[in-house]
């Protein structure tokens, strides 16, 4: 029988997907049915040797590197080859769910259980990795794992990161046996896909079951800062006040129509507000606020930017008042190699599912792997598009697509060995 016939019909485990999904859930479970697995500490020592013990008991060997992430390889035929890699990430926010990050390292595994059960041997080897932190809730900064992998930082950097008690990063690696000997981007990767809930809710509400992700958006953050000056709330004339407060609150709406102006992909937020001395009867004398735009380009990122700083220009000449709009971190928009989008696009239209192109708002490790090798990423529904909170949910019949797509699109690269 032609291998190609043969493995047109392959399909994961569906059931076994989940109960693994369910098993790792219940290590740092909480009472409202999420998880906090922080990562470094000892529940994520326990998700580190849970899975792993998997990958080994699914004749998997185990590289961790010196900053923690694992990688967890299935032998191809020809192991000169690199090794197509799927993985994400097994850290949670501390009132994070079930989904977030670990079904992408699950999925990677249950599809070397499926090349087990059918005795189908890959050209090129098939890899499972883990990233150190992605969350960036224990330290910062936040994809840190892979981060340090693709050299976006040192890896003293990394090792320095210190938590609210003052643990580093370095000595945390070492407490709980984590701290790997093979350099970080030491290690070959000939293509990588992550498969992952979307976080949002556009695939929900399209009623589709496959999002094939073409890009993530580029992020700009900003602190700005409005100086005014206070003044009593009563005796101070309207037409004399110096308010840092309304002039702020005039930028803030910009923010938004800054978003509005810059379709279908753009966003804008604020998220964090300081008013100086915040007192009831003092008219605000300064404000500092958080401005987050985000768009699927680095020129609409660069337009957006200029916009904003523009509008803050404007304001400033009217008010009289000064204000500093100031850049403090920049990611760059991601656009996905084309040969991975269109080997998740072709699996999706071979398997029959509903799907749609879609972006990513959120960061993903696949961000970094995009800069050292093809990438793409696979996106399933997520109830109401919640994520990053204790009631994020999703179906097992997504959990089951959404990883079916992954095995043809990693077969497609791997090749399947004659």
């Amino acid at each position: 029988m032609d291998m190609k016939t043969s493995t047109a019909t392959l399909r994961i485990d569906g059931q076994r997907l989940w109960g693994a999904l369910m098993e790792l859930a219940a290590i740092g479970a909480t009472p409202k049915g999420g998880v906090c697995r922080l990562a470094l500490t000892e529940l994520d020592k326990q998700g580190r040797d849970l899975v792993t013990r998997w990958a080994r008991e699914a004749g998997m060997t185990v590289t961790i590197d010196r900053i923690g992430n694992g990688f967890m390889r299935r032998p191809g035929r020809n192991n000169a080859l690199p090794p197509i890699v799927t993985g994400s990430h097994i850290d949670t926010q501390p009132t994070g769910g079930k989904f977030d990050g670990n079904y992408g390292v699950l999925a990677g595994l249950e599809v070397v259980r499926t090349l087990n059960d059918h005795g189908i041997e890959t050209e090129a080897p098939i890899e499972v990795a883990f990233w150190t932190n992605e969350e960036g809730s224990r330290f910062v900064p936040v994809m840190m794992g892979s981060g340090a992998f693709a050299k976006a930082f040192t890896l003293e950097h990394a090792y320095a990161a210190t938590d609210t008690a003052g643990l580093t990063v370095q000595g945390e690696l070492e407490r709980i046996g984590y701290l790997g000997t093979e350099e970080p981007g030491d290690h070959p990767i000939g293509a990588y896909f992550e498969t992952h809930i979307e976080q949002g809710p556009v695939l929900e509400d399209n009623g589709k079951t496959i999002g094939v992700v073409t890009g993530v958006l580029g992020v700009r953050w900003y602190d700005c800062v409005v100086t005014g000056m206070e003044a009593h709330a009563g005796p101070t004339p309207m037409a004399l006040r110096k308010d840092a407060l309304q002039v702020a609150a005039k930028l803030m709406q910009e923010v938004v129509a800054c978003a509005h102006r810059h379709p279908p992909h753009g966003r804008g937020t604020v998220g964090m507000v300081q008013v100086f001395p915040n007192s009831r009867n003092v008219i605000p004398g300064n404000v500092k606020f958080s401005i987050d735009l985000r768009n699927a380009s680095e020129a609409l990122c660069d337009t957006m930017d200029a916009d904003i700083r523009g509008v803050a220009a404007r304001l400033s000449a009217e008010s009289g008042l000064p204000i500093d709009v100031k850049l403090v971190t920049s990611f760059p928009a991601t656009q996905f190699h084309a040969d991975c989008v269109e080997a998740v696009a072709r699996a999706t239209k071979a398997l029959g599912y509903s799907h749609m192109e879609a972006v990513s708002g959120a960061g993903h490790d696949a961000v970094y792997m995009a800069k050292l090798a093809p990438a793409g990423m696979i996106f399933i529904p997520c109830k109401d598009g919640i994520s990053h909170n204790e009631v994020e949910d999703a179906q097992p019949e997504h959990i089951t697509a959404g990883c079916n797509v992954l095995l043809h699109a990693m077969l497609e690269r791997a090749g399947v060995a004659s």
